[in-house]
């Protein structure tokens, strides 16, 4: 069974919230001292392909959409041994919308399933969401840009003969489904499928393997499509939350309770 993985290469989320700055007129995070790491949940859906791989033997492919410091997203996935990488290279460092990225996932999507396989994935993996915007949207876009089902929030992936076994998180418990032929599956974090940690060996590996780099324009696909002029939805504003503490001392042992619920009150 043949599995392409959608990665996303995102800013540290766990910065220090005193050190995290944003852009108030661009409406976007600024890096400053922050790192950029694999979005967490794309790497649940990594481990999840590979464990499938495993099971029912096959390839996992990854592929990502971003500037050329997500040629480390990349890397990393391959030294979690990953079988081939390709990286769409982002012309800019805007945000586009999900939509556009799922244009562009699907390009290249079929690209490399063509140059790899010969044929189209068997399974599409994407991250349930990613750890910055949190949108969660660019999996279903990806399958209907596809024309593939989607199904979301699996957290546990067996292959069957024709089709593959879902298990689908719910508010209320699980939901197991049989999916037969091609489809896209969104994947979310459980015991099971926490990311394994490469070894130095084959981290230093992975940077001899061969890695493919596109450019749009190698996919029939023009900047005016991923720019966020052609957005569906609009950023309005985007601030972080000012909190603020103050501290009053209660000498009075008698009062401490009756001051306490005035707080509380908001008197």
């Amino acid at each position: 069974m043949n599995v392409l993985v959608c990665m996303k290469q995102i800013l540290d989320p766990d910065i220090p919230a005193r050190e995290f700055r944003i852009d108030p007129g661009a409406r976007e995070a600024v890096r400053g001292s922050a790192d950029l790491v694999a979005n967490i949940f794309c790497e649940n859906a990594l481990e999840t392909a590979l464990q499938l791989r495993a099971a029912a033997g096959g390839q996992v492919a990854v592929l990502t959409y971003g500037t050329d410091d997500a040629e480390d997203v990349l890397r990393k996935a391959l030294a979690m041994k990953a079988d081939a990488a390709a990286l769409v290279e982002k012309e800019d460092a805007s945000h586009p919308d999900a939509l556009a990225v799922a244009k562009v996932l699907a390009a290249a999507a079929r690209r490399l399933a063509d140059e790899t396989w010969g044929a189209p994935a068997d399974l599409v993996m994407v991250g349930r969401e990613s750890g910055d915007w949190g949108v969660g949207q660019t999996g279903g876009l990806l399958a209907e840009e596809l024309g593939l089902p989607f199904v979301a929030l699996v957290d546990h992936v067996e292959s069957r003969e024709g089709g593959v076994r879902l298990r689908r998180q719910t508010d209320s418990g699980f939901e197991i489904l049989e999916v037969d032929g091609p489809a896209v599956v969104s994947i979310t974090n459980s015991d099971s499928n926490l990311p394994r940690i490469p070894k130095t060996r084959d981290v230093m590996r992975s940077y001899k393997k061969p890695l493919e780099r596109w450019p749009l324009a190698d996919l029939g696909l023009d900047g005016e499509d991923v720019r966020g002029g052609t957005s569906y939805y609009e950023l309005v504003e985007l601030e972080i939350p000012e909190q603020t503490i103050s501290c009053e001392i209660v000498e009075d042992v008698d009062t401490f309770a009756e001051r306490v619920a005035s707080i509380m009150n908001g008197a």
